[in-house]
């Protein structure tokens, strides 16, 4: 178990460098033009790996906002089983999952999704950012323990 403490409150400007960093990744998403549930999608699946309930709450809610459907997010963390996601969303989920599982990459196989020949190259540099970004996210959640109540 993590110690109780809240590295923001504790180191606040590595925190604002995140935030920035954060921003960015959501442009290059942008302009890489990805869709916003593809991208809350992303979040969504890198927190379901990591375990971040306070991550997992606040873009589930945002991918609802953006109209995601609560059968597609029923059935994320079995998504490659599902016939639920376009083709951009399963290369964007099998790298999001390459990413925040990278200690596998040599002895695991993956879901057998083309990610090169579906994405373009900005659009798989944006998606790594984006997992990268959220897997930074999920451990500065988890490790400060941030709270999640009803």
């Amino acid at each position: 178990m993590f110690p109780n403490v809240n590295i923001i409150k504790q180191h606040p400007g590595p925190y604002e460098a995140y935030v920035a960093f954060s921003k960015e990744t959501t442009a290059a998403a942008r302009s890489a033009g990805l869709s916003t549930i593809l991208c809350e999608l992303v979040k969504i699946r890198v927190s379901q790996l990591n375990g971040c309930a306070f991550c997992l709450r606040d873009h589930t809610r945002a991918a609802i906002a953006a109209g995601e459907t609560a059968d597609r997010l029923a059935v994320l963390p079995a998504w490659w089983e599902s016939q639920y996601f376009t083709e951009e969303e399963r290369a964007a989920l099998t790298l999001a999952e390459q990413v925040t599982r990278i200690e596998h990459q040599h002895t695991s196989p993956g879901p057998q999704t083309d990610v090169e020949g579906v994405l373009t190259p900005e659009q798989i540099a944006a998606v790594t950012w984006l997992a990268i970004e959220f897997n930074g996210w999920n451990r500065i959640a988890v490790t400060s323990h941030f709270p999640v109540a009803p």
